[in-house]
């Protein structure tokens, strides 16, 4: 059955559901039981932000972010129509690696039209056009300022409901006193601060098995305005890491016709506190050309670092004894290393997981263990390309290191090494870095891979050594980014963060 047809029978819902927590694993996993559910509840700890200015719930929202392809279908899959409105927004599209200057682990990669791309703004824009999408939805409400402090369990190993308590600043410790939520089907899509296992002890359950595995490397993130006169026929760079240099420099388009930049340092390096620190880090990465285009760009705001990077599985699907009716997913279920971009795919794919093992089984009750299993098959790809990365950068011994893993690793070396001389090898790159394995429709590079060093110039006319001179610098236009509503601009987030200055006091390149 289609979604669409879905979404019009509201005649076969199946009572009530709760969704723990607002972010984008909450928000698609809402949409997900609302195809299916007579009513879905959104519980929020904190109160919304006005807009899309940021929520306290996401600290990394300061950090790059992107759609991927995968994402973006998967949302439409959801909400149809939603590039339009993230477009609308102030969303920029990326075409990769046409529109993307990428230097692979062997050299720069051909710009070429792969279908593949990725939507590029801030986290903040991004969850609010999605939660505005959900709020008109007449079966979810959303319940600010409460905190749910336990599961209400029933007879046979159900879950029946949520304890919350709300806000209450007349009250000593600030909320007030606790009452059930009743629900047919709850989902903890909380976060990486989850308590759901503290949750399950209490009521008799065992706690999950975790797998770990550090990441040990720093994020650091700015925005800056692009230098006055900025030409570049590329909109996006990426520097990637490699074995000799595993530092990582990311430059992205967002709304506003702002730059996102976020740097990965590598493990246990001290990450740089100001902008000079910056640049410096910028000019240690594996080629020059990231750092000569933002020491002529203007910085919008201070630094923010991000220290835990590492990746985390909770495994839920191991366990025999669990409560039915109940399910976590998102970062509450496994967290991923920030570097591949994937926390916001799997989030999504999560809510399609729900919502086809809901259209498919007709009832929410008996629904545990399948769903427990389809999440966690769904996650064990992203999980192995995340894990069999740190052990090929040296960055966590104790990744995969089994025969399945080194065949994989050798695999992903023989692609990263063609990738410079080859579009097939080049687009499985590309594909890899977006979903952590094959897309449908990705060719497979064609056997031998050559393994020749890549060009060590950059695919540009505008930039490098064999860069086209200009005889007069234009204007001043940024590199064809929308810069999205007045409305959403005056609202003092990702979608308007600080105006670039005047132009007699930005820098020129």
């Amino acid at each position: 059955m289609s979604l669409d047809a879905r979404v019009g029978d509201a005649g076969r819902g199946r009572g009530h559901a709760v969704v723990i927590g607002s972010g984008l694993a909450g928000l698609t996993a809402a949409r997900a039981l609302a195809n299916s559910m007579d009513r879905v509840t959104v519980i929020e700890r904190d109160h919304p932000a006005p807009g899309t200015a940021r929520r306290r719930g996401v600290p990394q929202a300061r950090h790059t972010h992107s759609l991927t392809t995968t994402a973006q279908q998967g949302l439409e899959q959801l909400f149809p129509g939603i590039a339009q409105d993230l477009t609308r927004a102030g969303a920029v599209r990326v075409r990769m690696p046409q529109d993307l200057l990428l230097l692979g682990p062997q050299g720069w990669l051909p710009r070429f039209d792969s279908g593949l791309s990725m939507l590029s703004a801030g986290r903040d824009l991004i969850d609010a056009v999605v939660r505005a999408r959900l709020a008109a939805d007449a079966r979810v409400r959303f319940l600010s300022g409460h905190d749910v402090v336990g599961l209400h369990p029933d007879r046979h190993d159900t879950v029946t409901g949520v304890w919350v308590r709300p806000r209450d600043r007349q009250s000593d410790d600030g909320w007030g006193p606790r009452h059930l939520i009743p629900a047919d089907f709850v989902v903890d899509a909380s976060g990486r601060h989850s308590r759901a296992p503290h949750w399950l002890a209490e009521l008799g359950y065992e706690p999950p098995r975790q797998s770990t595995a550090r990441a040990r490397s720093t994020y650091v993130s700015t925005l800056y305005a692009p230098p006055v006169g900025h030409v570049a026929d590329w909109q996006a760079l990426l520097l990637m890491a490699s074995p000799d240099n595993p530092r990582q420099g990311i430059l992205n388009p967002v709304e506003g016709g702002r730059w996102s930049l976020t740097l990965c340092s590598a493990a246990d390096e001290p990450a740089p506190t100001d902008h000079a620190g910056l640049l410096r880090a910028a000019r240690a990465l594996r080629h020059p050309l990231l750092h000569d285009v933002i020491e002529a760009a203007t910085p919008l705001g201070p630094l923010y670092t991000c220290h835990r990077t590492e990746n985390r599985w909770r495994h839920y699907e191991k366990l025999r004894r669990w409560p039915d009716q109940f399910l976590v997913t998102g970062d509450a279920l496994a967290l991923l290393d920030p570097a591949h971009g994937q926390g916001m795919t799997q989030a999504i794919q999560g809510a399609l997981v729900l919502d086809q093992v809901l259209a498919g089984h007709g009832t929410t009750v008996g629904l545990g263990y399948r769903l427990r299993r389809a999440l966690a098959h769904q996650l064990a790809p992203a999980w192995q390309s995340s894990t069999r990365h740190l052990r090929t950068t040296g960055a966590d011994p104790a990744a995969p290191t089994g025969l399945r893993a080194r065949l994989a690793r050798r695999y992903t070396a023989r692609i990263a090494a063609a990738a410079a001389t080859d579009p097939h090898a080049a687009t499985q790159l590309v594909a890899r870095l977006q979903a952590a394995g094959p897309l449908a429709g990705v060719p497979r590079p064609r056997p031998p891979l050559p393994a020749a060093p890549g060009p060590a110039a950059p695919p540009s006319r505008t930039h490098g050594p064999h860069a086209r001179p200009r005889r007069t610098a234009p204007a001043a236009p940024a590199i064809g980014v929308a810069t999205g509503s007045a409305a959403l601009q005056a609202t003092g987030s990702s979608a308007a963060w600080p105006a670039p200055a005047p132009a007699g006091e930005r820098r020129r390149p």
